[in-house]
């Protein structure tokens, strides 16, 4: 990912600990012992990893904290280098960079309730926003599903909370009475609420889709994944894109990335989850029609075709012109 050295910050890893099975939580300080910038619930930081790797993470400690911000990072088997890098590589004492926060799933503006649903590792920045959403004194509900409670992140910290009793955990090996019921947690908020979930894509897609059926207006759904598979689809062929500031004429074959193919001219292009969740690689389209695979943008914006995400979307005709 290119980003100019002196927009990153580094950071000593204050701390670091197992928060329950396969994941870890980190605590990260400024090394010159300066207050970090200040961030908003639903931000995240691009962590700069050994071996070149830039990775994620969302802030999952109180908004009004500025000594040090704290990720949760879940171990995953099929993992493209970052998690084993944090969990196995990354050590209480290092040094790294990250990124300043940026924010791409904040709080709606104004005090309406808000309905909060996370699912796994996706409870980092649903629990900020819990945070926040208790410091401003504002309504909410938080359903929390994991597969067990041997593996709940921030269990007792949420148990322990001023807002405890706003909590729902849902385990998959608990009885079915228990577990989540998401018909009846969105028909039991307020009529205004907003609703915020997080985790993996097809628990998310689950409760919007249950959303959506309940008659919930699209502006008051919210949502954040964190990945996507990015894979060959039958019948992906071949393209070009040209760059507007030169002319020059790139090709895409059917099994490579747009990101990749123009990595190969020698055109970088900004990227972080490679992915299409987090944006970082957003790039402005003047001709041409993409096929759009990312989940950061929405319907709307799809279908305004102005701009794509080059490291997972591709193009429905044989040319794309870019704005690089």
């Amino acid at each position: 990912m290119n980003m100019n050295t002196a927009d990153l910050i580094k950071v000593r890893v204050a701390a670091k600990r197992l928060e329950c099975a396969d994941i870890a939580v980190f605590e990260l300080q400024a090394v010159d012992g300066a207050p970090l910038p200040a961030f908003e619930a639903g931000a995240h930081v691009d962590v700069h990893l050994p071996g070149g790797l830039v990775r994620q993470y969302s802030l999952c400690n109180p908004p009004a904290e500025r000594h040090r911000y704290c990720l949760g990072v879940l171990r995953e088997p099929a993992s493209r280098g970052g998690s084993w890098a944090m969990h196995e590589a990354v050590q209480q004492g290092d040094l790294l960079h990250i990124s300043p926060p940026r924010n791409h799933f904040p709080l709606a503006a104004g005090d309406a309730p808000a309905l909060l649903f996370a699912g796994g590792i996706g409870v980092t920045p649903i629990l900020c926003m819990a945070e926040a959403l208790a410091a401003a004194g504002r309504d909410f509900r938080l359903h929390y599903c994991t597969r067990s409670a041997a593996r709940t992140a921030f269990r007792d910290r949420l148990l322990a909370a001023a807002y405890a009793e706003r909590v729902r955990f849902h385990f998959d090996d608990a009885p079915a009475a228990e577990r989540l019921d998401i018909g009846a947690a969105l028909a039991a908020a307020a009529p205004d609420s907003h609703l915020y979930v997080c985790g993996p894509k097809g628990y998310i897609e689950a409760v919007l889709a249950a959303a959506r059926a309940a008659g919930w207006a699209e502006n008051r759904l919210h949502c954040e994944f964190f990945a996507a598979e990015v894979t060959p689809q039958a019948g992906d062929t071949a393209f070009d894109v040209r760059l507007a500031s030169s002319g020059r004429v790139v090709h895409v074959a059917a099994a490579q990335t747009v990101v990749a193919a123009l990595a190969a001219a020698g055109v970088e292009v900004p990227t972080s989850c490679e992915q299409g969740v987090c944006g970082t690689c957003l790039t402005r389209v003047l001709e041409g029609t993409p096929d759009h695979r990312d989940l950061y943008l929405t319907e709307e914006e799809q279908a305004a075709c102005d701009q794509f995400l080059p490291c997972c979307s591709r193009a429905k005709g044989g040319l794309l012109v870019l704005d690089l």
